[in-house]
């Protein structure tokens, strides 16, 4: 599951392509954005006479292009139709989203059954009851104007909920979708005292929350340790819960909450992103990386191709390391090995291949000695290794962007160009000397080997460290 800036942004050219190139590497399942509800969808407006006035044709358009590149929705429920708002209270993005509460619930509770009839009219309750409905994004911060902002939102949440469930069982709904990790005992707590339905928990979390927003700490947590922190408090909490077997989801997370080159344009994100995914793995349903393209309009049109965006694409269509970083780790093989050295994932296939990631963490604005590992292959006949990486200089576009000068407006050549230095290159075979393999892994690398299946028998796996580390 992936992020994406606002509902509207699918209409696009560019947005579909991006959205087609990570399918093709990552096979992405979700898509979750905000905005369904903004006025320039169209979703609801009143006549002259104040009567509602509902209107689904872009909601299709945006729907129809997701499911014609093999994902589903992820519903948010946002933002509030202007015209159905108790007041003109907006957010800073440069959208300006209304983020107040409704004027009159029943016309809320209307506008959502009609939504959601209207969704199963269209792609029938077979299909529609495998998406999730996610009620809001961040009410505990400035996204939604409500007070008390955690009662007005259980309020905003019942009535929504209760319809949706009102207009067909099967259909999935879930919150708070707060930031920082926030509100999740009370949020299941009021749902069990007040009987509303409840089927997913989501929240979100990025690398560079404070503890004490997260914790309520004065702890200091290393960026590559924060989001799977907050994953093992809220999915503790949730045990601890009255309803233990609720689904997490994780609907938003990154390294950074801001925009920072250093951060999710450079290879820094291989590590970051095989650390998280190797803490996380097992205490969450579904993490949905923000975001998957730089398609996106938050802080405004977007002016350069490389300004520290979230997505996994930049403006043009060059993919970032962050891209490569998914596409080397969706190789990993289904089942993991539980014994593990640091900094490493061993995975079988069902092929019966073994697959590893192997990496150099850095903090931001270091740098790691290199890594070396001395990996050791018994019980398989395996000759030799299948070897990739995403480092500084393999799968980096930042090299050549600023080599021809940083252009803000890259012509048609320099993006062709660009995308071909953004490529990973073809894997490397290694040949195994007696079952043996040494591997070099410099700061900020992300290494992923593949030994194809030989034989029948279980190979075992053994990596040694060496120097510096």
């Amino acid at each position: 599951m992936f992020g994406s800036g606002r509902a509207i942004l699918a209409l696009r050219a560019s947005y579909r392509d991006d959205l087609r190139s990570v399918r093709a590497v990552t096979a992405i399942g979700y898509v979750r954005f905000h905005g369904i509800l903004d006025d320039d969808v169209g979703v609801y407006s009143e006549s002259p006479t104040g009567e509602p006035v509902y209107n689904f044709s872009y909601v299709d358009q945006v729907y129809d292009g997701l499911l014609a590149n093999g994902v589903r929705p992820f519903v948010e429920l946002s933002f509030m139709p202007r015209q159905l708002a108790s007041r003109d209270v907006t957010q800073s993005f440069w959208y300006h989203p209304v983020v107040a509460p409704p004027k009159d619930y029943r016309r809320w509770d209307a506008l959502i059954t009609a939504l959601a009839r209207h969704l199963i009219e269209r792609y029938g309750i077979d299909e529609v009851s495998r998406w999730y409905f996610e009620v809001w994004n961040e009410p505990n911060l400035d996204f939604w104007a409500g007070r008390p902002k955690q009662s007005s939102y259980f309020a905003l949440y019942d009535h929504t909920a209760r319809t949706l469930k009102s207009v067909d069982g099967r259909l999935r709904v879930g919150g708070p979708a707060t930031a920082q990790a926030a509100w999740i005992p009370a949020f299941i707590r009021h749902c069990r005292q007040a009987h509303v339905p409840v089927d997913f928990v989501s929240t979100h979390v990025y690398g560079d929350d404070t503890a004490k927003d997260v914790f309520h700490t004065a702890e200091r947590i290393a960026r590559n340790r924060m989001v799977c922190r907050a994953v093992q408090k809220v999915h503790a909490e949730i045990e601890a819960s009255p309803v233990p077997s609720l689904p997490l989801i994780w609907s938003e997370f990154n390294a950074s909450w801001s925009n920072h080159t250093e951060i999710t344009d450079a290879p820094y994100m291989g590590p970051w992103l095989a650390e998280t995914v190797s803490q996380c793995d097992g205490l969450v349903q579904d993490m949905s990386y923000w975001t998957f393209s730089d398609v996106f309009e938050e802080q405004g049109v977007v002016k350069t191709p490389f300004y520290g965006g979230f997505g996994l694409i930049a403006a043009g269509g060059i993919p970032k390391p962050a891209f490569n970083a998914f596409a080397l780790l969706h190789q990993l093989g289904e089942r993991r090995f539980v014994t593990e050295p640091a900094e490493t994932l061993v995975t079988r296939r069902a092929d019966g291949s073994i697959v590893l990631a192997l990496w150099n963490y850095a903090d931001v604005g270091s740098s790691s000695p290199l890594r070396r590992v001395a990996l050791t292959v018994a019980h398989s006949d395996a000759r030799s290794a299948s070897v990739q990486l995403l480092d500084p200089g393999h799968g980096n576009a930042g090299v050549a962007y600023r080599g021809m000068g940083s252009p803000r407006y890259p012509t048609s050549g320099q993006l062709t160009q660009l995308r071909a230095a953004a490529a990973l290159p073809a894997p490397l075979v290694r040949p195994l000397d007696h079952g043996s393999l040494d591997l070099d892994i410099p700061s900020d690398g992300l290494m992923l080997v593949t030994l194809a299946a030989q034989a029948p028998a279980a190979a075992q796996v053994r990596t040694g460290r060496e120097a510096g580390r």
